[in-house]
């Protein structure tokens, strides 16, 4: 059963990276194997899964303390089922509400606000004005919710659809390095903030040089190889679909100022971040509805929320149904957790068992990878004088270069994050295009910031 899923796995994989040739959409190839994986996990065992046995005999205590009942194995895989839906669900709505925001703000001509001041029109420039924009953004808000602002940020910049990808494929990239030094930028990173293996001031004091250098090292190399200018896209000149700049203005700060305080109503309410960021959206509905309230139907009906809803792309939000699905089911059936066995037994080096962490979180979604590392590395008490202990304490370089590493290694491949993902469905991004393009540039950042971030622990703390 557990190499078959395996293999199912793979399969998907190998469907979703060759959608193309295939002429089959990646969403169709992502649900097929999740739900294969969980059915086949759920049909061909005989027990609970040996690193969940625990976990099961405990809640079986706790249910039979409160409703005087065990569970059978169906009805715990069911419940194991619905407790990564929970997260999964959680994922899709935030994905969901950014995505009708940014097109509210869209349909008002918001990021004309951000556009009309970028005139430059030459490659290099602009990709340098983009790329750090993107890195500083998605510090302040998250990778994911970053990625989709600046591809419709693009779309207003860039005509040629080629040249559109690669400077999508950069966003990815700079998106991944800005969210890997914030402990609110990407959700692995927030994941150890909250477990408390690193401090906010801890992660930003020491992760910050390697996520610059991941972004830098591809920056500098194509500027010396990137030529010409860009072509912009026409701009309608018909006077009846200008938006007002008022109109404009509004809807462009309270989008964007809706996207920014869902970290905070995370931190004052510790709800999930999708509350928030249905709260924001539903606060741009009611202004927007305010705001056009007298024009006629016909007139304002492009400028509604029912609208954006209409024009978000479903397609990729099935697709992270699909790939999460069956990334869960890996997870569920022991080979993530097995994995982060073979790394502690077999490398016994923890920048060597980070990079290789962040190498795999291309295939494998980085989140169950993490959460599989926090479990099988703990938090050492304080300094123990042990060389391999000391990585391990609150704010040690195990940690920080595992933010570092699980955040930025998944722009190798473009299903490798939820930047990626994300940009991939926006954009229509082929798979095999992107491995040739861009990943050579991902991975020269990987490794260019991981050098930084080993020498910079060579000189401060001798490691």
């Amino acid at each position: 059963m557990e190499i078959l899923i395996l293999v199912v796995f793979i399969l998907g994989y190998a469907a979703i990276a060759a959608e193309h040739p295939l002429r089959i959409d990646k969403a169709a190839s992502a649900l097929i194997t999740g739900v294969l994986c969980w059915s086949i996990l759920v049909i061909g065992a005989t027990a609970v899964p040996a690193h969940m046995t625990t976990y099961f005999d405990e809640l079986n205590r706790f249910m039979d303390l409160s409703e005087g009942r065990t569970l059978g194995l169906a009805e715990y895989f069911d419940h194991r089922l619905l407790h990564h839906l929970e997260e999964i669900a959680g994922i899709l709505l935030f994905l969901m509400g950014a995505m009708t925001i940014v097109e509210i703000v869209d349909a008002h001509e918001g990021f004309r606000v951000v556009t009309d001041r970028i005139g430059t029109r030459n490659k290099v420039r602009l990709l340098w004005i983009i790329s750090v924009l993107t890195f500083f953004l998605s510090a302040a808000l998250d990778n994911l919710t970053t990625s989709i602002v600046m591809v419709s940020l693009i779309r207003k910049l860039i005509a040629d659809q080629k040249t559109r990808w690669f400077f999508g494929g950069m966003v990815i990239i700079a998106a991944n390095a800005g969210g890997a030094w914030s402990p609110i930028g990407d959700v692995t990173t927030t994941m150890l903030w909250i477990g408390g293996q690193i401090t906010s001031a801890g992660i930003i004091g020491e992760i910050f040089l390697a996520s610059a250098m991941n972004l830098l090292v591809p920056l500098i190399v194509l500027s010396f190889t990137l030529k010409g200018q860009v072509e912009r896209p026409a701009v309608s000149t018909d006077e009846t679909t200008k938006v007002p700049a008022i109109e404009r203005s509004v809807a462009f700060l309270l989008g964007v100022g809706g996207l920014l305080f869902v970290p905070f109503f995370k931190t004052i309410t510790h709800l999930p971040p999708f509350m928030g960021i249905m709260f924001s959206l539903g606060v741009l509905w009611v202004v927007t509805e305010i705001m056009h309230g007298k024009k006629l139907q016909e007139e304002k009906s492009r400028f509604t929320a029912l609208h954006a809803l209409r024009k978000i792309d479903m397609p990729s939000v099935l697709f992270f149904l699909g790939i999460l699905l069956a990334v869960s089911a890996l997870q569920e059936v022991g080979h993530l957790g097995a994995l982060a066995v073979v790394l502690k037994d077999q490398l016994h080096n923890v920048y060597a068992i980070n990079i290789v962490i962040g190498l795999l979180s291309a295939i494998v979604d980085n989140v169950p990878l993490v959460a599989a590392s926090m479990n099988m590395y703990p938090i050492t008490a304080a300094l123990a004088g042990d060389p391999w202990l000391d990585m391990f304490v609150q704010d040690g370089p195990f940690w920080h270069f595992l933010a570092y590493t699980a955040g930025t290694g998944g722009s190798i491949l473009i299903i490798g994050s939820a930047a990626g993902v994300a940009v991939m469905g926006l954009e229509k991004i082929e798979f095999m295009w992107y491995l040739r393009k861009v990943s050579i540039w991902a991975l020269l950042g990987y490794f260019g910031g991981a050098a930084v971030y080993i020498l910079e622990m060579a000189i401060l703390r001798g490691y």
